[in-house]
């Protein structure tokens, strides 16, 4: 969680998708810089995101939703869609779309916890807390049995972990925060692992210079767990409405 708090008091983070402008990069600590693409985070879903989200199944949970455009994205199309975001201005930014959106850890507790049919790790976020193997344990926890994952991936062989921080710079890092876990995994790498902890990888595909990679959970042997539905979503949570009747979950 530590990592979760480091990011989400990110400054520079908090600011760009306010603004919707970069230049925003996850620096490690030997100088590397990794630019992050919040112009295109804040713009609406683009044809590749729109050909991601039509291989979504039932109630959709988008973790690490950042600004929200796949929020916004399913729920104009009627789905059950849920952002979860340790960044306050991510969250903001989502409902403002018209989406709804949780500001918590992906490794908090959550509502619909073995009920959601897909899990969304879009943009990098298959990077979130570092360890590839323990979040795949936990997202195989949120889902549904033989639920689907979708998951971006970097291009090529890539299998890296490193601490980073946020920087709005090249050379100055965030004012506030602590450097948290990040890692890197290309699809070779994310099947690895998937494969290890039981996963069946279902598909795996590139689009416009994106690498994504499809997973569906291993069955379990008996669940009287119903699919979430809307007000599930907002169920034990405080509800506030920031803009006209957009409820969100918050804590």
């Amino acid at each position: 969680m530590a990592g979760s708090v480091a990011w989400a008091t990110a400054d520079p983070y908090a600011a760009a998708l306010r603004t919707g402008r970069g230049p925003l990069f996850l620096r490690r600590a030997d100088g590397w810089l990794l630019p992050l693409e919040v112009e295109r985070w804040c713009a609406r879903a683009d044809t590749v995101d729109r050909m991601v989200l039509d291989r979504c199944e039932g109630a959709v949970l988008d973790v690490g939703c950042g600004p929200g455009r796949l929020v916004a994205e399913l729920a104009a199309r009627g789905r059950t869609v849920l952002g979860v975001d340790v960044s306050e201005a991510a969250v903001d930014h989502t409902v403002g779309l018209g989406g709804q959106a949780l500001r918590r850890s992906v490794f908090e507790p959550l509502p619909g916890e073995g009920r959601w049919d897909t899990v969304l790790l879009m943009d990098g976020n298959i990077g979130i807390g570092g360890e590839p193997s323990a979040l795949l344990e936990r997202v195989a926890a949120l889902l549904r049995p033989g639920g689907l994952l979708i998951a971006e991936t970097v291009p090529g062989q890539v299998d890296e972990r490193a601490r980073v921080q946020v920087v709005d710079t090249v050379g100055t890092p965030m004012a506030t925060g602590a450097p948290f876990p990040w890692a890197r995994v290309g699809t070779p790498a994310l099947l690895r692992y998937a494969r290890r902890a039981g996963w069946r990888p279902v598909a795996q595909w590139g689009a416009g210079g994106r690498c994504f990679a499809a997973l569906r959970s291993l069955p379990r042997t008996s669940s009287s767990a119903e699919p979430p539905k809307s007000t599930a979503l907002i169920s034990s949570q405080r509800v506030r409405k920031p803009s006209g009747e957009s409820p969100v979950a918050d804590r």
